[in-house]
Parts: structure tokens; sequence; C-alpha cells
């Protein structure tokens, strides 16, 4: 079965995809208590969804 065939990679990939262009609406909003944080962990996780997008795109 190729990599690509597999319903689970596939519907990975279909969530970090939702979830990237999510992280990219998202507008901060500096007047709010805690939004540093807020931004800080938003972007930690556009990192980590970014890095598991690119591992399940590869060809196994």
């Amino acid at each position: 079965m190729n990599a690509s065939d597999d319903p689970d990679r596939e519907r990975a990939v279909r969530h970090l995809r939702e979830l990237i262009d999510a992280l990219n609406r998202r507008v901060p909003h500096i007047e709010r208590v805690g939004e540093a944080k807020i931004a800080g962990d938003a972007a930690d996780l556009m990192r980590t969804a970014l890095k598991r997008f690119k591992e399940l795109e590869k060809p196994d």
C-alpha cells in the first residue's frame, strides 16, 4: 500500500492543514491579559504542526 493511500495518514494531514490554517487566521489581541503567552503557545503549536505535516508528507 502506498503511504498516500493510508486513510489515517490522509486524515492526519487534513487535520494538520486545518490547524495550520486556523493558526494563520488568528489575530493577536494585545489588549488581552496573557496574549503574549497565547501568541507564544500558538507559534510553538504552528512549528510542531508544520514539522509533523512535513513528516507525514514524506514518502515511506
